[in-house]
């Protein structure tokens, strides 16, 4: 996938018989999906043209170009979707995608590096850094402002002050 994308939604399956697709957004907004068009498919072989339905239950019914029967959509199931960056709005100093976080370096604060980042996660307390450790598994870490005072994406590193154990 091209750095230059970031996934902004999945398709969880077919939702009635024409074709529509019950679709995941992974928007703050979720309806400004529609908007970050055309969508593309991981591996950008397939671009699609997203025109929003009604909200359902855990996401929003959409059509998407080309695909016109209940069958095509639920080929689709588990597609994740991406959009240009340069579609996306800009964020705030303190905010970041969280495609911008994967693959950055983690430091203590005194300078050891801890692992890098393998994922962004949330269950709904608040974003959680995994970070693959060396020969050590995976620890994850809440993504505050006390437990990483410091995000320097230009120089690929952030800079955490994890709780006393965490990364022993």
């Amino acid at each position: 996938m091209a750095k230059d994308r970031v996934c902004v939604g999945a398709i969880a399956g077919a939702f009635g018989v024409h074709g529509e697709v019950r679709l995941k957004s992974f928007c703050a907004e979720p309806e400004a999906i529609a908007s970050y068009a055309p969508l593309f498919s991981e591996d950008g072989a397939r671009s699609f043209k997203v025109k929003l339905g009604k909200p359902i239950p855990n996401g929003l019914s959409a059509r998407l170009s080309g695909v016109t029967t209940r069958e095509e959509a639920e080929a689709l199931r588990g597609l994740r979707l991406y959009a240009d960056r340069d579609r996306l709005p800009s964020l705030p100093d303190d905010e970041f995608y969280h495609a911008d976080l994967i693959g950055l370096t983690v430091l203590d604060t005194g300078g050891t590096v801890l692992g890098r980042v393998s994922s962004v996660q949330n269950h709904g307390a608040g974003d959680l850094l995994e970070i693959q450790r060396p020969r050590k598994g995976n620890a994850l870490l809440p993504f505050t402002v006390a437990m990483v005072p410091t995000v320097d994406l230009a120089a690929g590193r952030i800079i955490a002050d994890p709780p006393e154990g965490l990364f022993e």
